[in-house]
């Protein structure tokens, strides 16, 4: 209820609960997610809508070991119910894995401590034309400044090849969240320019979510977007004196 009520208090429309299972640390299964409207009775209301908060489902896979994937490949019933799925990969081979052949929206980068092995471009641009984006997580560069050049380093290294199609996430301590303004601003120290910083906490995040519909449709998810109809605006403007030479 806290970090709900700090994220409505500094402007995000939508969060996702995020359920992380870490096959390292002992056998875990893929259970059902809990349903929002179980944790929540009322959503608070969006600043300046009249729409609530939008609460989703996500499932965070850590692995480390390629027998790991195989829940990912298979059909689990459980899988299809989360609105988004994300994979941590804890060596090369299984960043390669993630970003070619899992049906997953995100793969997160682990950005406190140095990576042990360097991105590379095909897997990279493979991911991207799927669709997939990358996470990194702000909040160790807010912490500690061992973990803040750690970040940075990192972040710099994969925004040269993927290309800005970055998300950002943050952990559930509600002092550690900050605005997406703050979160924009904080992407041009990791190298990206002014609109990819912007997209990474807006954009990039709906198209995230978007593939995760997807998934639970099996062919896709067509969405429609107003825009200016800047020809009708352009006649409007120019003078009726002149519309006749503009016309010619």
């Amino acid at each position: 209820q806290n970090v709900l009520a700090v994220c409505f208090s500094v402007g995000y429309s939508a969060v996702a609960l995020n359920h992380v299972i870490d096959f390292k640390e002992k056998k875990q299964e893929i259970i059902k997610p809990v349903s929002p409207s179980e944790l929540f009775p009322s959503l608070p209301i969006v600043q300046g809508t009249s729409k609530r908060i939008k609460v989703l489902t996500r499932l965070t896979l850590v692995v480390s070991d390629p027998s790991h994937c195989n829940l990912l490949r298979s059909t689990s019933a459980n899988i299809r119910l989360y609105d988004i799925i994300a994979v941590f990969p804890k060596t090369e081979k299984l960043f390669h894995i993630a970003c070619t052949t899992l049906d997953v929206d995100l793969v997160c980068i682990n950005v406190t401590e140095k990576l042990p092995f360097y991105f590379r471009r095909p897997p990279v641009n493979m991911a991207i034309d799927r669709g997939v984006y990358f996470e990194l997580l702000y909040t160790p560069a807010i912490k500690d400044s061992t973990m803040r050049r750690y970040t940075i380093s990192n972040a710099i290294s994969l925004m040269q090849i993927c290309k800005g199609k970055v998300s950002s996430q943050s952990k559930n301590k509600p002092l550690e969240l900050r605005g997406p303004y703050d979160v924009a601003n904080l992407g041009l120290l990791f190298g990206l320019s002014e609109g990819e910083a912007k997209a990474a906490v807006s954009t990039n995040c709906r198209a995230a979510m978007l593939h995760g519909e997807t998934r639970k449709s099996a062919c896709g998810v067509v969405y429609t977007v107003k825009k200016p109809r800047k020809a009708e605006e352009e006649e409007t403007a120019v003078p009726a004196c002149k519309k006749a030479k503009t016309q010619v």
